[in-house]
């Protein structure tokens, strides 16, 4: 994970800590920009962005956080009937079925499927992007390991990023619209994340305001940033302020 990736949810810092610590903090872990959002009794009571080109609408890569936000999409689909929780998630599957056992949409999103690859490095933004079918079967030119189950499901926790793209497949299956057009619809137009999109990569217009990705020494990363097809694990583009809501 890039360093602005985990400094961008460490909103515990904010709490009673002032912009001078927030900043010494910045320059001892070699972090850039930082985009915070407070909240108190249930309000947003103040946003703020600190370092080198960052403000309050500065969209960043929220890397594992896209998981809940799309577990919220297919619980509303559970809710609305398209599947259940319960079911195995082949009997709604089109375009792909789980190879190895019965699995349920309650597993994937608890990480209980017993499920392989645990996350995703994602893709320079030159590099060819595979589809999402030969990201779950490891095929070329997808750069992670096919989706498997290789535990008895149901029979322990791991964390599993394969998981959660089984379930973007299940979603778009059931719907027949793109995985972002989903997510729009379902949650992020509904609560009113206006600076928020799955969209894959970035829209052009997007680009101007958004984060650079940098290393662990502070390096802006090749591109500014990678691209994930792999939307429901990783897709997210947001700003505090948006997941506030």
């Amino acid at each position: 994970m890039s360093r602005h990736f985990a400094v961008f949810f460490w909103l515990g810092l904010a709490f009673g800590a002032s912009p001078e610590n927030i900043a010494g903090r910045m320059r001892a872990l070699h972090v850039p920009g930082v985009s915070i959002a407070v909240m108190e009794g249930g309000k947003i009571a103040w946003t703020a962005g600190y370092g080198d080109k960052v403000n309050p609408q500065t969209l960043f890569q929220a890397a594992s956080i896209s998981k809940p936000v799309a577990a919220m999409a297919a619980l509303l689909m559970a809710q609305n009937g398209n599947f259940t929780l319960d079911e195995d998630v082949n009997a709604k599957l089109k375009t792909w079925k789980v190879p190895d056992g019965k699995v349920t949409l309650r597993m994937l999103l608890s990480h209980s499927a017993g499920m392989t690859v645990h996350g995703f490095p994602g893709y320079e933004v030159d590099a060819p992007l595979p589809t999402l079918l030969q990201i779950l079967d490891g095929g070329k030119p997808s750069n992670s390991a096919p989706v498997r189950v290789d535990i008895e499901p149901g029979s322990k926790w791991r964390y599993s990023g394969g998981g959660f793209t089984v379930v973007q497949q299940l979603m778009m299956d059931r719907m027949g619209w793109a995985f972002p057009e989903i997510l729009q619809r379902m949650v992020l137009g509904r609560i009113g994340m206006r600076r928020s999109t799955y969209e894959q990569p970035l829209p052009e217009g997007m680009r101007e305001n958004a984060a650079t990705g940098h290393d662990r020494n502070g390096n802006p990363i090749k591109g500014r940033w990678h691209v994930y097809p792999e939307m429901a694990a990783a897709g997210l583009w947001t700003t505090p302020t948006d997941l506030a809501l």
